[in-house]
C-alpha cells in the first residue's frame, strides 16, 4: 500500500496548488471524522489526499479514459465530463499507483455522486470534500459541518440536497444518480 507521504508528493506534482491544498484539507478533515466514527484514520487521510487524483485532467482526457474503460454510465457524463473525475481517478489509482484496496478505490469513485450503498469511509470522504475549511460559504454549510460530526446519514441528505439545489439554481444538468442517492438517504433518515 502506498504511504501517505508518497501520496502527498505524487498528488502535489499532479494537481494545481489550489487543488493540492484542497486535497490536504480533505485528508486532514477525513482523518478527524474517521476517528469520530470508528474508521481507520490513516486510510481516510490517504483517500482524502488521493480523491481528486484525476481532477486536473481535461474534459477530453476524462471522456477518452471513460470511453476506453467503460466508465460512462449515463449520457449526463458526456455533457458534464468533470463528473468522470471520480471513477477515472479510481481507475488511474489502480493502474498507475497499483492501489488494490477496494475501500480506497470505492471511496474515490463515490466522492462526487455518491452511491446507494455507501460505507462510512465513503460518506466521510464525500462530506469532507464538501465541508473542508477552504470551501466557500453556501447555504447550510455550517449546518452541514455540524451534522457531519454527529450523524453521517443526515449530513449526506443535507449535502445531496445542497448539491441538487446548487445545480438547479445554476440550471446545470443533474445526474440521475444524485437524485437516487438522495432518495436513498431520505429513506434512511426517515427511519431513524
Amino acid at each position: 500500500m502506498i504511504e501517505a507521504t508518497d501520496a502527498i508528493q505524487i498528488v502535489h506534482g499532479r494537481l494545481s496548488e489550489r487543488r493540492f491544498q484542497h486535497s490536504l484539507n480533505v485528508a486532514q478533515l477525513a482523518a478527524e471524522l474517521a476517528v469520530s466514527f470508528g474508521v481507520d484514520s490513516e486510510k481516510a487521510f490517504l483517500v482524502g489526499i488521493l480523491h481528486d487524483y484525476a481532477k486536473d485532467l481535461t474534459a477530453d482526457e476524462l471522456l477518452l479514459i471513460g470511453e476506453d474503460n467503460g466508465l460512462i454510465d449515463n449520457e449526463v457524463e458526456r455533457h458534464a465530463p468533470d463528473l468522470l473525475h471520480a471513477p477515472v481517478g479510481a481507475l488511474l489509482l489502480e493502474k498507475e499507483l497499483g492501489i488494490k484496496d477496494s475501500e480506497i478505490l470505492e471511496a474515490v469513485r463515490a466522492h462526487t455522486l455518491g452511491s446507494v450503498n455507501m460505507s462510512i469511509l465513503d460518506k466521510i470522504i464525500f462530506l469532507a470534500d464538501m465541508i473542508e475549511p477552504d470551501r466557500n460559504a453556501y447555504p447550510d454549510l455550517e449546518r452541514l459541518r455540524q451534522l457531519s460530526r454527529c450523524n453521517l446519514d443526515q449530513a449526506m441528505l443535507l449535502g445531496l440536497d445542497s448539491t441538487i439545489r446548487y445545480c438547479l439554481d445554476r440550471q446545470m444538468i443533474l445526474h440521475p444518480r444524485t437524485v437516487t442517492v438522495r432518495n436513498t438517504f431520505l429513506q434512511k433518515v426517515a427511519k431513524l
